[in-house]
């Protein structure tokens, strides 16, 4: 089972790599192509955290980030191998936080920013509010994160896997 959710990183990595590159080839900067209504590919590079927090930080942000994302992917890993066969879809969802999470690191240490180029808007009384733009690795790290809620809160152990307590006897 271990395999399946490094498989599950491994491609959450690899569609955000494909699709950064092709985003950042394919578009100018800050140019909106619409795909559908309420909804633009724009890119974008985000030199601090989400929603741009710390952005204009004067640089040192780009190896905290870096930092922290590396030891958080650490972290996931080895609560990864750790997890018990019942534990699925929290496995599933700390696969694809992992991923993303290594996706945006690997832009950071490569380009110093991360690639953003996925954009939702909506008109109301007459203005345009944006979204801020996110990629396929931030939306990775938000639907894992999801199903880790999930599964801690909605998800019961499947009782063939969880071990009964052991009997003492006193005598």
């Amino acid at each position: 089972m271990k395999k399946i959710y490094f498989s599950i990183a491994t491609i959450a990595i690899i569609l955000d790599q494909i699709t950064k590159h092709i985003a950042s080839t394919q578009l100018s900067m800050y140019e909106q192509v619409s795909v559908m209504p309420y909804f633009n590919f724009t890119l974008m590079h985000n030199f601090g955290a989400a929603f741009s927090f710390l952005s204009n930080a004067g640089g040192w942000q780009r190896w905290f980030f870096t930092i922290v994302a590396v030891v958080i992917s650490i972290v996931l890993t080895v609560w990864l191998f750790r997890l018990k066969n019942h534990e699925k879809w929290l496995g599933f969802g700390l696969a694809l936080v992992l991923g993303g999470a290594i996706g945006n690191v690997i832009d950071r240490i490569r380009l110093g920013y991360v690639v953003d180029f996925i954009q939702w808007f909506a008109n109301w009384n007459g203005n345009t509010h944006y979204w801020p733009s996110f990629n396929i690795a931030d939306s990775a790290i938000f639907v894992g994160t999801a199903l880790i809620l999930i599964s801690s809160f909605f998800v019961e152990e499947d009782p063939k896997e969880v071990s009964a307590p052991e009997h003492v006897d006193a005598r």
